[in-house]
């Protein structure tokens, strides 16, 4: 506790007991700067370098998009990109999971309602096609079809997405079910799976690409009806042959 001089109001000369320096207010705390980001944050950051990345792919195609590009298109510094990213082809396999993600159809849509095995996988199909001719789709097939000489693990990333893997494993597991005297082994089922999704897109996929008029949505309902026909029939001569 301080002392302080001063005068009283007649003038004479007083000592001002408990005076002394003014009091500091407490400063207010501020909140915290820098760090970790929470984990929304994270993922909106996440979100905004792939989405850069996917505008950038499609558009420059994948040899003359560079990490410089993506960073100063999702407005962030490289050092924050490779905190995230080890490298462009990391970075493309997460744009090709992206856009897998983005088409596919929501959890709550029943993929194989059905009586009968042809009615569920001419459903199958129809909601296959509806996401293989999708914009993205076919802009993620025009690279991979023109990057895929210089670049042949572009085509090994799409093919080994969980997403793909998960729709051959689907068909498999139908025929098990719906074809249990059909005699397919487990080679055998994968083998048709993967031939009725190559089936059921190729033709459409390139048409809708410039080879040939796109398909009309009447055209698209006949392409899988016959094409489900051709699949089963298919499957019953590849059992046949597996048992002799």
């Amino acid at each position: 506790m301080g002392h302080m001089a001063g005068r009283d109001i007649r003038g004479r000369v007083v000592t001002v007991i408990g005076a002394g320096k003014p009091r500091r207010r407490p400063l207010k705390r501020r909140a915290r700067s820098g760090g970790r980001p929470s984990k929304s944050a994270a993922l909106q950051l996440r979100d905004r370098i792939l989405e850069a990345a996917t505008d950038l792919f499609l558009l420059e195609g994948y040899a003359s998009t560079s990490i410089e590009a993506v960073a100063a298109r999702a407005g962030i510094s490289k050092k924050t990109f490779y905190h995230r990213f080890a490298d462009k082809a990391a970075l493309f396999a997460a744009v090709v999971h992206r856009i897998i993600e983005l088409i596919r159809p929501p959890p709550d849509v029943p993929l194989l309602q059905g009586v009968e095995l042809d009615e569920i996988l001419r459903r199958l199909a129809g909601i296959i096609l509806r996401a293989a001719l999708s914009p993205q789709a076919i802009a993620l097939h025009r690279l991979i079809v023109a990057e895929s000489v210089r670049f042949p693990d572009l085509v090994r990333v799409v093919h080994q997405d969980p997403a793909s893997q998960e729709a051959i494993a689907l068909i498999s597991d139908l025929l098990v079910r719906e074809l249990p005297d059909a005699r397919l082994t487990v080679e055998h089922q994968r083998f048709a799976a993967a031939q009725f999704l190559h089936m059921v897109v190729a033709v459409p996929q390139r048409r809708s690409m410039g080879q040939g008029a796109p398909m009309t949505a009447k055209e698209l309902q006949v392409w899988i009806h016959h094409t489900v026909k051709l699949f089963l029939n298919g499957c019953s001569g590849l059992a046949d042959a597996g048992s002799s």
